[in-house]
């Protein structure tokens, strides 16, 4: 007997939204061009004004801030490669890895496939789905465990290629465990790669021995006293503060009711992701890239990120019935994190009670 889907699924206008967007499906080049190469360029700068400044000097502490909101917005193009069509964009790619993914110990290759499985209605929402885990089915404490937990993904990446990367081409059984357990930028610790997505291509490996080599280099070289230890203090610190932001971002990107034990469509999968539309200047700030439109995102996933914001707008004013798509909006990222926070104590006071 085939489950029967919630009345307001039905209803869901998915074929007048995509006729509304259907000309916002092409991503145009000298926008991702410009838009990375400014901030790269801007958060490198901001990053050696911060080094060489003087200590909690108003240069160095502004530095700070402008560095990581800049590195910030070029590491989450990483989102935008993972759906760029294949073969496509290859400059691009090369440019975003040898200029932002590399430094920071998170070459493209760690996000793809992991991501595009996340908007499969066959794993969204499941426990195949590693950037999934339903937080307001469960305890507010295992969502403080999961922002904390950007303390230790510096330290974590960094061991995982200037230690494992190496250690792997000396133990060739240990390459496969660490494909599948160390190699994936996702939420969920438990999660692996499935057998079959495993790729030892020559993309794959010249990314994973750049970093390598990179990390190496830098660590010997302040370890030789050629290069300050403030340099791995600040890296440490300015890829802290991009994966705390990146984890209020994620906790506000969905409502994560689904426990995991049945999968979502398309339509479901939109009820359960937020759209932030908020301030114009500051939410782009910390959900850089379009990541403000997430439920928009799922619902066209192939959709460049410069029209997201069109895409929302056309859909608010032009669906015949918006009611059902403007029930992901939420005013900021207070409110869409106190809600999910009241979920979550709500089902915890319920289970206590019982």
């Amino acid at each position: 007997m085939t489950e029967e889907k919630p009345p307001y699924i039905k209803e869901f206008p998915l074929r007048e939204a995509h006729h509304l967007v259907r000309d916002l499906m092409t991503p145009i080049p000298w926008i991702y061009w410009t838009d990375f190469l400014f901030h790269i360029t801007l958060g490198w700068a901001a990053f050696f004004t911060t080094l060489l400044s003087p200590a909690f000097s108003l240069w160095q502490l502004s530095g700070f801030v402008v560095a990581v909101l800049a590195l910030y917005r070029s590491a989450i193009f990483v989102h935008e490669l993972a759906h760029l069509k294949k073969g496509s964009f290859t400059n691009f790619r090369l440019a975003w890895n040898i200029l932002c993914g590399v430094p920071f110990m998170i070459p493209s290759f760690t996000y793809d496939g992991v991501h595009n499985d996340h908007h499969k209605p066959d794993v969204y929402g499941t426990s195949a789905d590693g950037e999934y885990l339903p937080f307001a089915t469960r305890r507010p404490a295992e969502m403080v465990a999961y922002v904390l937990l950007s303390f230790l993904i510096p330290v974590f990446l960094l061991a995982r290629f200037v230690v494992l990367t190496p250690l792997c081409y000396l133990i060739p059984p240990l390459r496969r465990i660490v494909w599948e357990r160390a190699s994936s930028l996702t939420i969920d610790p438990n999660y692996r790669r499935a057998a079959d997505a495993i790729r030892n291509d020559l993309n794959w490996r010249q990314q994973e021995i750049a970093a390598c080599l990179l990390g190496a280099v830098i660590i010997t070289l302040v370890v030789l006293d050629v290069l300050p230890y403030s340099l791995l203090i600040l890296w440490y610190l300015v890829a802290v503060t991009v994966f705390f932001l990146n984890s209020l971002r994620t906790l506000a990107a969905h409502a994560y009711r689904n426990p995991g034990d049945r999968k979502m469509t398309l339509a479901e999968q939109y009820l359960d992701s937020i759209n932030i539309p908020g301030n114009f200047l500051i939410t782009p700030l910390w959900a850089p890239v379009g990541l403000r439109y997430h439920a928009t995102h799922h619902l066209f996933m192939s959709m460049p990120y410069h029209n997201l914001g069109k895409a929302q707008r056309r859909l608010v004013n032009g669906l015949t019935d918006n009611s059902q798509y403007i029930k992901t909006i939420r005013s900021g990222l207070w409110d869409a994190l106190r809600r999910i926070w009241h979920e979550s104590s709500s089902v915890s006071d319920t289970t206590q009670r019982q």
